[in-house]
């Protein structure tokens, strides 16, 4: 085949850059927005953070040209000033607490261990999940530490160490199944009733049986009468499943924040919404580089030689700077727009928080409303939350398919799982409702639903299946 060339006309479609930092910005919650504009601050020279002042209004937009042309030139503010002269700027204070893992290493350190003792079972406690169990069998320990350690050890000596991190707490950390978590709890429980000796017979002889729940079969193999056999799953119910829960985030010195990115007052029949920036820093183009720029030309409008290479490297931070700044105004408009929308649109639900009072809403419903494509909502309403009277919400809660009754009204998915809750929470837990009873119920007030979408809510709501409800 000859080889030949042609020139094709085609259109395509390209994200500016400046498009791309919008949807970026856009999906970013108000703490990483903070990170991201400090983050942007040190790497553009032209940005600098501005303190703001309660008192100032509205700014007008300033452009890069009219910085070149005027003289004196307020600053570019990047949002709208929305804080009164009582508002005082709330800092975030973030503190670091300590891992499991740092936690049970200093435990380690009170015992008397050799120096090998102590590498040893220093990588077995980097080898613990979040949970405080240890996943992995200990032949493959023993070859990791060989290959990363270059220490030769047995799976034996490393039963020995991990019978001392056993010992340590939280109680059940180290442990390699469910069970050895739960009789490691029990033995460090110092009073040996009659209640936890039989607790600790049934996790230790009968504990496929109590996981099924096959109660009435364990009563009579224990030969036990319902309220012994009940005292004995009370104690077990008290110990627990994941001893690493309360150190998988920083400890118990550290408590999760939730930063809302909209605050929301509602008082005397008016809504007040506004963003929450109380934190995030206001940036504006320093104004040193302008006048550099001023200075770099002269009164005919030329540059010297040697300054064109400086003054096109300011000029791109400088363009840089807008484009982020203009971002930035528009992430505040975009979320303030579409939040307005999600307000006007179940403003029945957020005057008192009654979750039956939430319309059936999809994310094409506020699209339609705001003019704003499907995406840019999920972008949004993603990862974001609002502060109201009632308490912090995500935003991403509020929407919910609707469903159809006889009488052909449409409710939302939330108040069929309301309802699905109660009817479990009123069942009786000898004999717990199954799905296709729930769906008969459920079908008999007029929602017509199958039982796999029983299932699906009752998951979603984090109900296990009737079986595992049964109670004695």
């Amino acid at each position: 085949m000859a080889i030949n060339q042609k020139q094709v006309l085609s259109l395509q479609q390209k994200l500016s850059p400046q498009q791309i930092q919008m949807i970026k910005l856009l999906e970013l919650p108000t703490v990483q927005l903070e990170q991201r504009i400090k983050q942007e601050i040190e790497d553009n020279i032209v940005l600098e953070e501005e303190e703001r002042t309660p008192d100032e209004g509205e700014p007008r937009e300033i452009s890069v040209d009219e910085y070149l042309r005027e003289d004196d030139t307020p600053a570019y503010k990047s949002r709208i000033n929305n804080f009164s002269k009582d508002d005082k700027q709330r800092p975030v204070y973030l503190t670091g607490g300590r891992s499991l893992q740092e936690y049970l290493i200093e435990q380690l350190g009170y015992r008397d261990l050799s120096e090998r003792e102590m590498r040893l079972a220093t990588y077995l406690v980097g080898s613990l999940d979040e949970d405080g169990y240890l996943r992995r069998d200990l032949e493959s320990v023993a070859d990791d530490i060989a290959f990363t350690q270059g220490i030769e050890t047995s799976p034996e000596e490393l039963e020995r160490l991990l019978g001392v991190l056993h010992e340590l707490e939280p109680a059940g950390v180290g442990a390699r199944s469910l069970q050895e978590c739960l009789l490691l709890q029990m033995d460090q429980q110092p009073v040996q009733t009659r209640a936890r000796r039989l607790a600790r017979k049934i996790l230790t002889n009968y504990f496929d049986e109590f996981v099924k729940k096959h109660y009435e079969k364990l009563i009579a193999r224990l030969q036990v009468s319902e309220e012994e056999f009940r005292a004995a799953i009370d104690e077990i119910r008290h110990l627990s499943p994941k001893p690493g829960n309360l150190y998988s985030e920083g400890g118990t010195d550290t408590t999760p924040y939730i930063i809302p990115d909209f605050l929301l007052d509602y008082h005397d029949g008016r809504f007040d919404l506004t963003l929450n920036s109380s934190n995030v820093p206001e940036v504006r183009v320093n104004r040193r580089y302008v006048d550099m720029i001023r200075d770099m030309v002269g009164a005919d409008g030329t540059v010297k030689e040697k300054d064109r290479e400086a003054l096109q490297f300011v000029k791109s931070k400088i363009d840089s700077a807008k484009w982020f700044i203009s971002a930035i105004k528009q992430r505040h408009d975009t979320l303030m727009r579409t939040m307005q929308t999600i307000l006007d649109y179940q403003k029945e639900y957020f005057k008192d928080g009654d979750r039956s009072k939430l319309r059936p809403m999809i994310l094409k419903d506020i699209a339609d409303r705001t003019g704003l494509d499907v995406s840019t909502i999920s972008r949004v309403v993603n990862s974001k939350y609002v502060q109201t009277q009632f308490g912090i919400i995500l935003l991403k809660s509020l929407f919910s398919e609707a469903m159809q009754t006889d009488s052909g009204e449409e409710v939302s998915s939330y108040e069929i799982k309301n309802l699905l809750q109660k009817c479990i929470d009123e069942e009786d837990k000898r004999r717990p409702l199954t799905d296709e009873t729930l769906m008969d119920m459920l079908n008999a007030r007029g929602y017509h639903i199958a039982r796999r979408t029983v299932a699906k809510y009752r998951e979603m709501l984090g109900i296990p299946v009737a079986r595992l409800r049964k109670q004695i």
